[in-house]
């Protein structure tokens, strides 16, 4: 597969160069548990997935910067130059790129000539797997070694989480780039946001599958609830701070928020609060499960994330909430959830390898039945973090 992505790329990158670029991937990231944690100074716990994207990128002599997405062939080939990296709505995706290269030249100033880059993304577009983020890094990658850069991974995925925050404007934590940066096989991440210490746990499941279960229902994180829940954190922080010496909702347990509930008189600002809290402390277990290899245990606080956020947080819609909670009735399941941002994307379920087949059927007459249209599923495997690969 890899080998067939190189040759279409190739072909395509030979109209723009007559000098060969270099081969990268980056991945897609999928998040087993921890969801609107990791702007709350909570715990998450995401592994890089071997779906992402592909990239061939080549140093140019001049400073023009030439980029060609075969996912977006109706936009042919977005040219600018190092000197015109200003955001302008009709280049679209290449936004991205143009981040990247600003704000790696804000941290070392090392990328003086210009490139061509040619990408290929198998993430669905718009499905909460961090398409994004996957793009960002291997841009940032690829040029960091390119140019003989000497930032570090970590580096590199604030570079990331920069081009969201400050050029396209979602107010994002740092959970995406940080996975598609670190990423390693067979390994989730878990992290303390606030500290951004780390450890990797074994990804394990046995005979379980991660099943992703795609709305097919694009969505937009810019659009979204994302920035509104996040101003909504940030409120109950502040109204919580009157009393208590915290400078998140991540340094609370959910007996601390209960005993001080009364600072938060607007109710919704409670059950954001709740959720952020309650979120964190399912992360800080599910990790203990999956290093036990509790598997049942892990299961069901993916069950209780779901709902906490459905009815506290109110980010999943009747898209997400269809596919995971028929997911968690089926046999061989043990546990479902949305994952992402939510209000559409992706939804995951942990099931028997053995029982793949039946649940995706199930789900699908379900789905198709209230929705109106079909669902996507595919397996996850837990891959490596963005990387150079061979031909």
């Amino acid at each position: 597969m890899t080998q067939k992505i190189y040759k279409h790329l190739e072909e395509v990158y030979k109209q723009l160069s007559s000098v060969g670029g270099q081969f990268f991937f980056s991945p897609g990231r999928v998040n087993l548990i921890g969801e609107h944690t990791d702007y709350n100074g909570g715990h998450v716990f995401p592994a890089a997935i071997t779906l992402g994207t592909y990239g061939l990128i080549g140093l140019r002599e001049d400073r023009k910067i030439k980029c060609y997405s075969l996912n977006f062939q109706d936009q042919g080939v977005v040219e600018f130059s190092l000197d015109q990296l200003g955001y302008r709505a009709n280049h679209a995706w290449a936004n991205y790129v143009k981040g990247v290269v600003k704000f790696l030249n804000e941290e070392q100033e090392f990328v003086d000539r210009g490139f061509n880059l040619v990408v290929y993304g198998n993430i669905p577009n718009g499905a909460g797997l961090s398409s994004s983020a996957s793009l960002e890094l291997l841009v940032a990658y690829a040029l960091n070694e390119l140019f003989d850069g000497e930032l570090r991974r970590q580096e590199l995925a604030r570079i990331g989480q920069s081009v969201e925050n400050y050029f396209v404007g979602v107010n994002s934590g740092i959970m995406d780039q940080f996975a598609v940066a670190m990423g390693q096989v067979n390994q989730a991440i878990f992290l303390d946001v606030n500290t951004m210490n780390y450890e990797l746990i074994p990804a394990d499941f046995g005979d379980y599958k991660i099943l992703i279960m795609n709305t097919n229902k694009r969505r937009e994180l810019v659009d979204s609830k994302y920035n509104q829940r996040r101003a909504e954190c940030e409120a109950a922080l502040l109204a919580l701070q009157e009393a208590l010496a915290i400078d998140s909702l991540g340094e609370l347990t959910s007996d601390d928020l209960e005993s001080h509930k009364g600072l938060l008189q607007d109710p919704t600002l409670l059950k954001r609060a709740r959720h952020a809290v309650s979120e964190n402390g399912r992360t800080l277990l599910a990790k203990e499960a999956l290093t036990t290899g509790d598997l049942v245990t892990f299961g069901q606080l993916l069950n209780a994330s779901h709902q906490s956020l459905k009815n506290d947080y109110e980010v999943t819609g009747v898209e997400l909430d269809t596919l995971a909670e028929t997911a968690q009735k089926q046999s061989g399941v043990l546990g479902a959830r949305m994952t992402g941002a939510g209000m559409g994307g992706c939804a995951i379920a942990l099931v028997h390898k053995d029982s793949v087949e039946d649940v995706i059927k199930a789900v699908q007459e379900v789905y198709t039945q209230v929705i109106g249209y079909e669902a996507g599923f595919f397996l996850a495997e837990v891959g490596d973090g963005v990387k150079q690969v061979s031909q």
